[in-house]
């Protein structure tokens, strides 16, 4: 450890000194020493390192600089939860109900752990209807599924084929793979099991991830400046829950920080990642790890 450590604090010296403007006179030779030093007591070669941080990629190589257009409808939405789908992407519904596309959600678990205010289901199931009114939300399914029991069966992943080939959806979206709860992470390889499924027998609809709770890997951003009041209202439909936590204010802020690389103009935004076909054939969690990997 004492020359790891060492090893690390000569390496920043030797980075701090190479730049500062007011050490050039004499920062060659302190890279000199310092470079000798490295090599000599550890074997390590700071060019190694020099050149692996140059071959980092740039930013634009990992996140969008600029809000893309919808995607094409008709839309499913697939929602852990009743609550999922507008804290997640309310304002991306509502811009797709304002351009005119369809769009469907089905709601998979009962949502029954979600507090403790006694009938809490049939509380759910009316708050996802009022909010879907607001949303613009064409049909909703609530499958009750039993609330943090979700688990992959053949069975559900059939019907979630059923559902997409009924709608004729052409987007399907599912929570990101990097979400906290486990019913969302549930949900994301229960869908994109039926997507692989639905891709051996025909082209199969464009696959999405939404953040929900935290952020996710995105390659897309919708620009919600126009619809950020609305979503509000839809959120605030949710009393059931934002009686457990100040949801509706950490979802404007994540909202907010998805603005971080785009034009000063877009005050909110949704990110996403959309999947090509080539990703769809290998595990979610295969995509995952090789998305992370770009970073590095």
């Amino acid at each position: 450890m004492k020359a790891a450590n060492l090893t690390t604090n000569r390496l920043k010296k030797l980075r701090n000194t190479a730049a500062s403007p007011y050490n050039r006179g004499v920062s060659n030779l302190q890279q000199a020493a310092l470079y000798c030093s490295l090599r000599s007591d550890t074997g390590f070669s700071p060019e190694i390192t020099a050149r692996s941080m140059s071959e980092l990629k740039p930013e634009h190589r990992l996140i969008p600089f600029e809000a893309s257009s919808l995607p094409p409808g008709p839309w499913l939405v697939f929602a852990p939860h009743a609550d999922d789908e507008t804290f997640g992407m309310g304002g991306s519904l509502l811009k797709a109900h304002d351009e005119g596309r369809q769009t469907h959600l089905v709601v998979m678990t009962d949502g029954a752990l979600g507090g403790s205010t006694e009938g809490l289901v049939d509380i759910r199931k009316q708050e996802v209807q009022e909010a879907a009114q607001i949303l613009g939300i064409d049909s909703v399914d609530s499958w009750q599924e039993p609330d943090r029991g979700l688990k992959h069966s053949a069975q559900l992943v059939n019907k979630i084929m059923q559902k997409i080939q009924r709608v004729g959806a052409a987007s399907v979206f599912f929570p990101g793979p990097l979400e906290l709860h486990p019913d969302h992470r549930h949900t994301a390889l229960l869908v994109w099991a039926a997507m692989q499924n639905l891709s051996k027998e025909a082209v199969a609809p464009d696959a999405y991830s939404y953040e929900i709770g935290v952020q996710n890997p995105v390659n897309l951003f919708i620009d919600i400046t126009a619809q950020r009041t609305r979503k509000a209202r839809a959120m605030a439909i949710y009393a059931s829950q934002n009686d457990e936590n100040n949801y509706e204010e950490l979802v404007l802020a994540l909202d907010k920080g998805r603005t971080f690389t785009l034009a000063a103009a877009v005050s909110h935004a949704e990110g996403f990642y959309r999947y090509s076909p080539e990703q769809l054939q290998l595990s979610l969690q295969e995509v995952t790890h090789n998305i992370i990997d770009l970073y590095f």
